[in-house]
């Protein structure tokens, strides 16, 4: 239980990092900038695009570090998983927590890529548009509530990063070892009672 893991910890920590922090500031900085520099909705849809196609490429490796770090993590640490009573459980919510996250940022990303094929002035553009019509409004109000979802549930996730780096404490793993044997074995008696 006492192995390293500096490498897998670090894509796990920086790609979490980098995909709660870009996807907050995409929220709040780009497309606050988009609003205040756009003038018409086509301008301010162009603006906010540009600069979430810019950040994808970067926002993809961050979730396949984090992803990549995760899976290392947790097959390092799968035996401690099955007999610490409580991680097993947190384990399994940060798993729920990181599918929501990539389900709600995948499909940020669809609708951010239908509005800004809608807003372009491009040809080609306004032609694939065309072939998939959407209601620009109702995409939109998507979109923004898409964008704060994923900062929301990364931040879940740095929360339960945190709860999962109390439970490797040694007292935590032994007091979370000691509770799981008790409830598979409800006749050994609690530590207080051994001091007797």
């Amino acid at each position: 239980m006492s192995t390293r893991n500096t490498m897998l910890r670090s894509l796990h920590d920086l790609g979490l990092a980098a995909w709660f922090g870009g996807s907050l500031m995409g929220a709040v900085g780009l497309n606050g900038a988009a609003r205040d520099e756009g003038g018409t909705w086509a301008t301010t849809a162009r603006i906010a695009a540009s600069g979430w196609a810019k950040w994808t490429p970067v926002n993809a490796a961050a979730i396949a570090a984090h992803l990549f770090g995760s899976g290392g993590l947790l097959a390092a640490n799968a035996p401690r998983v099955a007999a610490q009573q409580g991680v097993a459980a947190s384990t399994l919510t940060k798993t729920v927590l990181t599918g929501a996250a990539l389900a709600a940022t995948a499909y940020g990303r669809v609708l951010g890529k239908k509005i800004e094929l809608a807003a372009s002035s491009a040809p080609e553009d306004a032609e694939k548009a065309a072939k998939h019509p959407i209601d620009t409004d109702k995409a939109q109000r998507h979109l923004v509530r898409v964008q704060w979802a994923v900062p929301a549930l990364t931040g879940g996730l740095v929360v339960l990063n945190a709860l999962h780096g109390e439970q490797q404490r040694p007292a935590e793993q032994l007091h979370g070892l000691w509770e799981r044997a008790r409830t598979l074995a409800p006749y050994v008696p609690s530590p207080g009672h051994l001091t007797h």
